[in-house]
């Protein structure tokens, strides 16, 4: 069975509702906040993509909702911890105000600190998938998350502020802040379909990484582009902050050439799944001309 994106993203949001239980001893307002993070969710690109690696590769797609709802509450806290005054500073996230000016600072920490433990715990009620492909995916998870990863790539972001960035810093950066859990996407996805075949998660992981990079550049692209209502954040806060983006550093013509080039390579990659990759090839055109 194929599915469409609307499809996807109804299944992702019900799945999330269920994992995102309630607590009765007087500490919901966390929850609360959590789940108004949650529901303000996007596109929900990262657990799209681990259920439909999921199904090219002869998954059922329902046995790795568990995957794909613990890679978006990982996602989802590090949006919260993000727009914090501590690091970025944002009052609006996807038109609506963030977690910290809607909650407070202190409970947007902990409710970002409750979806990162969430994420874990949601991850072993996977059923149909065997203890060994867990572990896995926990170990997977784990290591693009954290300090390997996207956690990694947050620091580094940091400590380069007071520098100038080159093209080769900006990609490393990219690869672990944002790509890191694009490329758990995929995996996790292949292993929630029993996948240990080291070509086709090799082809996975190349999509990932070109993807990755055309998603940030993209992003780049948008923050000097489009607009506020369009976004629903503010736009132009990286010249703001005078932080150094690949449309500083290569200009607007090339940066959306660059993304072009990695949309092809992504797309080239899929030639090593062995199911159907139209969805996966539109997947990656869609998100190289987002205007959002």
């Amino acid at each position: 069975m194929t599915y469409t994106k609307e499809q996807y993203i109804d299944l992702i949001n019900q799945a999330l509702e269920t994992y995102l239980y309630s607590v009765n001893d007087g500490q919901d307002i966390v929850v609360d906040a959590m789940r108004y993070s949650v529901r303000n969710g996007g596109k929900r690109v990262r657990p799209m993509l681990v259920l439909e690696f999921c199904r090219v590769c002869g998954g059922n797609v329902e046995d790795a909702l568990p995957f794909a709802c613990a890679l978006e509450m990982i996602h989802t806290y590090s949006l919260i911890h993000d727009d914090l005054p501590c690091m970025d500073d944002d009052d609006m996230r996807r038109g609506k105000p963030s977690c910290h000016k809607q909650f407070g600072e202190a409970y947007a920490l902990l409710a970002g600190d409750g979806l990162l433990t969430l994420a874990f715990e949601t991850l072993t009620k996977a059923k149909n998938i065997d203890a060994s492909d867990i572990v896995r995916a926990v170990q997977t998870l784990s290591e693009r998350s954290g300090v390997s990863g996207m956690i990694g790539g947050q620091v580094i972001d940091l400590l380069s502020e007071d520098g100038e960035p080159d093209d080769a810093l900006l990609r490393r950066i990219d690869r672990l802040k944002t790509g890191a859990l694009i490329q758990a996407s995929v995996r996790l996805g292949c292993i929630a379909a029993g996948v240990t075949d080291e070509k086709i998660l090799k082809a996975a992981d190349v999509y990932a990484q070109n993807i990755g990079l055309a998603f940030q550049i993209v992003d780049d692209i948008l923050d000097v582009t489009s607009s506020t209502e369009a976004l629903g954040k503010p736009v132009g806060s990286d010249e703001k902050n005078d932080k150094v983006t690949f449309v500083k550093l290569l200009g607007l013509e090339k940066c959306k050439a660059l993304a072009e080039e990695l949309t092809g390579n992504a797309v080239q990659a899929l030639e090593g799944l062995p199911g159907d990759t139209k969805f996966l090839t539109d997947f990656a055109k869609a998100l190289a001309v987002r205007k959002n």
